[in-house]
């Protein structure tokens, strides 16, 4: 059975806002960790327990909207291979190269959400024919975040760790937006 468009777009809305929920957890509790003076293998189970907790309340809901996240991704599947290596590159491109200029990290983060989230949006209306704004406003607000992280950086904070918190919370915040554009459409 198709699922309707709009029930797609509310279970991405379901699933962008537990993101959202999950990330301003983890950022908020690996700061902590980190102010502490904890080990990265605290943070890392930071990160683990606030996804795990946030998805673990969400588990019964998950079930019911997971078939609907499930078919919208399977439309890329039959994209030409060069709008996936696009797809794809967009997406780890900027991941990847947090090992190569790892000082430019928070940066980075910010930058492979946004182009990830804009590329899958423009491929999927150009080859699926979806309307799935909620994945642009994810993309947009990440990359709008950029210039926003980079000012605060330069004029307001110089230290790394609440600067890489900062665009972590700047990423829960697009996924919130997004998340909360899905589950209010009309359409």
């Amino acid at each position: 059975m198709e699922n309707s468009i709009l029930e797609v777009r509310r279970a991405f809305g379901f699933f962008f806002i537990a993101v959202a929920i999950a990330v301003a957890a983890g950022a908020v509790a690996s700061e902590v960790a980190y102010s502490d003076g904890l080990g990265v293998v605290y943070q890392a189970v930071m990160w683990l327990a606030s996804f795990g907790v946030t998805f673990g309340v969400a588990a019964g809901r998950f079930r019911k909207v997971f078939p609907s996240i499930r078919s919208r991704m399977k439309n890329s599947i039959g994209w030409p291979t060069t709008a996936k290596a696009i797809n794809g590159i967009c997406w780890a491109g900027p991941f990847a190269a947090i090992g190569l200029f790892p000082y430019l990290y928070q940066y980075l983060i910010l930058l492979g959400i946004g182009l990830g989230n804009l590329s899958t949006y423009l491929l999927m209306k150009k080859h699926s024919g979806l309307d799935n704004r909620e994945q642009a406003i994810v993309g947009i607000i990440s990359l709008v975040s950029i210039p926003v992280a980079v000012g605060i950086d330069h004029i307001v904070v110089s230290n790394q760790s609440v600067l890489v918190t900062l665009s972590r919370i700047l990423i829960s915040v697009a996924y919130a937006a997004g998340g909360i554009f899905a589950l209010h459409a009309k359409q």
